[in-house]
């Protein structure tokens, strides 16, 4: 048995934690830091994401993870300027896998302050440069040039989890976890995503463009190692946003493409143009922008959604305090952008989660099928223009 302690359990007061394999060694070697049982829960499921993201587009790819879920997923595609300057790196020299995770960071900044890494190619000194200034809590990789490790080792004074991953490891066939002293065992989701996934096209429309086609598979590969319920949408080659761990399909659609809807708002001249104090962090900036794209900041205060002292404080992030996007204005934007794809883990129950996602651009839409009312999500989808594909594969992960 290979075995190594972490830091604790889920919890600080759950001791007594390590990781382990009863034959052979651990796939992973710790670098730096010392990891702990969330953390690896994230380094083990993210890993596995970018690896078959890598496998599908053949670019670089990257991931960041909260709570054994992804915030963000991307593969390397050009950053536009607009998309630079959206993601805090105008003029910065960045490799391909640097770009994959700007792009992963930036589908959701929020949620990925003190996020986990992952990364499909051996880390280079522009990646390293990339994570060395975000607040994270640790990355995985097949490997680190040696100006990249020092970098990372350097992080957190030192502290920072490093892991190096075998990519040659394959888990066996069977896996198993216990839960309240009871073992369950279960193949391992060996499901590919693959275009052979979106052969079944059921709408009246069925031309699928390239692109679309990719970010169709982005979405519905990020699903299999999010936590369900889970809706994704993703655009450009990433995951623009993601709704996970739902009881409800609807509430994922809503989060999923709120998420999406702030992504492309933050694309708009005005965001971009937003006018910040010398000094201003790029948590703060971001903070304060999504405050700005959620509702204008002094109508929330107005109705007791926003206390004065925050109010004040948001303010202070500005040298001129910025008039709020119309609701008109932010429509007007998110129409422009034709092709963004939304995919289901599950089948689509109710024609409503379409509603929603035509609000945010969806025009192609991934979901498993089998439900008793999928004519009429069909005819809904037809209302709207848009491609629907059933895949006849469920995407659950818990």
């Amino acid at each position: 048995m290979d075995e190594i302690k972490l830091r604790y359990g889920v919890n600080p007061h759950q001791s007594s934690a390590r990781a382990s394999v009863p034959e052979g060694s651990l796939p992973f070697k710790v670098l730096a830091g010392s990891p702990g049982y969330v953390n690896l829960l994230d380094a083990l499921n993210s890993w596995q994401l970018v690896r078959e993201m890598k496998e599908m587009t053949g670019l670089p790819s990257a991931a960041s993870f909260k709570h054994v879920s992804p915030a963000g997923a991307a593969t390397g595609l050009p950053l536009s300027p607009e998309l630079a300057e959206s993601c805090f790196v105008s003029g910065a020299e960045l490799s391909p896998l640097a770009v994959a995770y700007v792009r992963a960071r930036g589908a959701d900044r929020l949620a990925s302050f003190g996020d986990w890494i992952a990364l499909s190619d051996t880390v280079d000194e522009s990646t390293a440069k990339v994570i060395s200034r975000e607040v994270s809590d640790g990355c995985i990789a097949p490997g680190y040039e040696p100006a990249a490790l020092k970098l990372l080792q350097a992080k957190k004074n030192g502290t920072y989890p490093v892991l190096e991953i075998d990519p040659s490891f394959q888990p066996p066939e069977l896996e198993s976890r216990q839960v309240f002293g009871v073992t369950l065992e279960q193949a391992r989701n060996k499901a590919a995503i693959t275009p052979a996934l979106l052969e079944k096209v059921v709408t009246f429309k069925k031309q699928i463009p390239d692109e679309a086609r990719t970010n169709m598979l982005i979405a519905t590969l990020a699903l299999k190692y999010t936590q369900s319920n889970s809706v994704s949408v993703a655009y450009d080659g990433q995951v623009i946003g993601m709704g996970a761990g739902q009881q409800s399909r609807i509430a994922c659609t809503r989060i999923a493409c709120a998420k999406a809807d702030k992504w492309l708002l933050r694309l708009h001249p005005r965001v971009r143009a937003l006018d910040f104090k010398k000094g201003a962090t790029r948590t703060e900036k971001a903070n304060a922008i999504d405050l700005f794209l959620e509702e204008d900041a002094t109508a929330l205060s107005d109705r007791g959604l926003l206390g004065q002292a925050e109010l004040a404080a948001w303010r202070l992030h500005f040298n001129v305090v910025p008039a709020p996007l119309s609701r008109e204005e932010k429509q007007d934007w998110l129409s422009r952008f034709d092709g963004v794809a939304l995919s289901s883990d599950a089948f689509i129950p109710f024609r409503d989660n379409i509603d929603r996602a035509a609000r945010s651009g969806v025009r192609y839409l991934v979901q498993t099928g089998g439900s008793s009312r999928d004519e009429g999500i069909i005819r809904a989808a037809d209302e709207y223009g848009m491609v629907m594909v059933f895949t006849g594969l469920r995407l659950f992960h818990h």
